[in-house]
């Protein structure tokens, strides 16, 4: 399962970051993308840091495999990869349809200056972040297929550098940008999961 893991994680790299790009290119004459991290050691620079280190650890993983690395005997069985390659194509798909259904407005990374719409419908709907959501399942779904120690800790670091950076990162951008309205969206949906992660309006602006 190396080889297809491999082409897997390469397709999702391409379409979720290179061929979106394009696209919001395309349509908006912006790539959408946010690269200045803030100031080395902000925990905004930490978030990108640990994202980065996820990627490459996600790339290594089914190269591990092929270079003969062993696998964690307890998940090497072909039921788990069968249902981890559904699950990575599943990934995949969704990934690119919840960055679709945020139009003009998606971005990778965070302008404090930057002002876009606040998308709530379609995925947005059922979970705050459900590109992050899906790409996690995608890392998890590849680490099945192929499940080495470094597909293992990609899927761990990518969960860490997410919550960080959505956390630390993400909501207190939405917060200070979109005010109330950010406020009421955070109380009625989950964070990831439908449901799971829903804040509480603290005062007249706030959510925490």
């Amino acid at each position: 399962m190396s080889v297809p893991a491999l082409v897997l994680y390469l397709l999702g790299l391409g379409l979720a970051f290179g061929c979106r790009s394009f696209a919001q290119w395309r349509a908006t004459g912006d790539t959408g993308l946010r690269l200045d991290a803030g100031p080395v050691g902000s925990i905004g620079w930490w978030a990108r840091l640990l994202f980065v280190a996820a990627l490459l650890l996600g790339l290594a993983g089914p190269l591990a495999g092929l270079a003969g690395l062993a696998p964690i005997t307890l998940v090497d069985h072909g039921w788990i990869q069968l249902v981890g390659l559904l699950l990575a194509v599943a990934g995949v798909l969704a990934t690119l349809a919840a960055q679709l259904q945020m139009g003009a407005s998606w971005r990778v990374g965070v302008d404090p200056g930057e002002r876009t719409a606040l998308v709530t419908g379609g995925a947005f709907a059922l979970a705050r972040n459900p590109i992050f959501t899906a790409m996690t399942a995608t890392t998890l779904g590849l680490a099945m297929m192929v499940p080495t120690p470094v597909a293992v800790a990609a899927v761990v670091l990518l969960v860490v550098s997410i919550q960080v950076q959505v956390r630390a990162v993400e909501e207190p951008y939405l917060t200070r940008t979109h005010g109330v309205a950010y406020a009421g969206y955070a109380a009625r949906v989950g964070r990831f999961w439908p449901g799971v992660g829903r804040r509480t309006v603290s005062g007249r602006n706030g959510v925490t």
